[in-house]
């Protein structure tokens, strides 16, 4: 290491836990983080700053001028220039620290494209926003035998856990099995969110990728952690192994193999239809987060339709949904996780 590197890592050097070791180990890592929006945001730059040699960003979405709020690569010229998240993000990280490799990618994550997009690194991250790609990132981690670290984050309240295939439950045990956690379908877009919590759980989620990436496993906790920054409530739990689940027991990979991704077809002119069936929409309790923040809501005992423009949305008890106003698909996932929710 050089006279350069050695001043600018100094002081995380002289901290125990990584030393020079685990900072020559930092200089050859590679990791990739899924989704640019709060905690990817924080979480890349902890990276890039700490000295992760190579980043992969991929995200689908471009800088709105709601997201400066908490979103903290990113400033005004990005939104009002419409940049996609990964080359501002990509742009910012280069000019904080020119000795690393950063790779913004503009895509949208799917079953297609899993393996080219998650492949070549040694540690995968979740700045996502919703659990379908979420659940996609799961099976191919586990597939791979490959870490991951889920995080989530919505109006003061966050979680995050480790996974390591083969030795921690995963996110479907964690998920799939009828555990009760807060806000599984409540979005950033429907009840808020605050900058202290995603700041949080990417500072929590980038510990964990420090100690992983430096090869100090021995001190990775192995819970599921959870807070709540208004509330002060702190909450850490050992959540056991699923012997029954799908994805990490029975090795069956419905999300990376395209069986659960919610089925997309053209619905007339300038319009697209969700084909999600399988779950059971409150559609009151949508209604009611949606009428603070978007326009003509009206619900009824089977829909629900609201515009934001300039788009306009009918949502289906089933799950089911219209989006009129784009024939992009990767439009329509992205709107449909944001107001819809997992």
């Amino acid at each position: 290491m050089n006279d350069s590197l050695q001043e600018k890592y100094s002081r995380q050097m002289l901290f125990a836990g990584i030393g020079p070791e685990g900072q020559q180990r930092l200089l050859a890592s590679r990791a990739a983080v899924v989704g640019c929006g709060a905690i990817g945001a924080a979480a890349a730059n902890l990276l890039v700053r700490a000295g992760v040699g190579y980043l992969r960003i991929i995200d689908r979405d471009f800088v709105e001028l709601s997201n400066l709020q908490r979103q903290t690569l990113f400033d005004e010229s990005d939104a009002l220039n419409s940049l996609p998240k990964a080359v501002a993000a990509e742009r910012k990280l280069l000019s904080i620290n020119s000795g690393v490799a950063v790779q913004g990618l503009v895509a949208d994550l799917n079953p297609r494209n899993a393996r080219e997009l998650l492949g070549g690194v040694e540690l995968l991250l979740d700045g996502t926003d919703n659990f379908e790609t979420r659940f996609l990132i799961n099976d191919f981690a586990v597939q791979s035998g490959l870490p991951w670290i889920y995080a989530a984050g919505v109006s003061s309240y966050g979680l995050t856990m480790t996974i390591r295939p083969g030795l921690t439950p995963c996110l479907a045990c964690l998920l799939e099995t009828g555990s009760a956690l807060q806000g599984l379908e409540d979005t950033c877009d429907t009840i808020g969110v605050i900058g202290p919590i995603v700041n949080l759980i990417a500072s929590l989620e980038v510990a964990e990728a420090l100690k992983l990436l430096a090869g100090r496993t021995e001190a990775l906790h192995g819970r599921l952690l959870s807070c709540d920054v208004w509330s002060g409530h702190l909450q850490s739990i050992r959540v056991p192994r699923n012997p029954q689940c799908r994805s990490c027991a029975k090795r069956d990979f419905t999300y990376l193999e395209g069986e659960s991704h919610p089925h997309i077809t053209m619905c007339g002119r300038d319009s697209v239809q969700i084909h999600e069936r399988s779950r059971a929409l409150d559609l009151s309790a949508l209604a009611a987060r949606l009428r603070n923040i978007a326009d003509d809501v009206r619900q009824n005992d089977f829909l629900l339709r609201f515009r934001i423009a300039p788009y306009d949305m009918t949502v289906f008890a089933d799950g089911r949904a219209i989006l009129k106003g784009t024939k992009d698909p990767s439009t329509a996932r992205s709107l449909y996780a944001r107001y819809i929710g997992a």
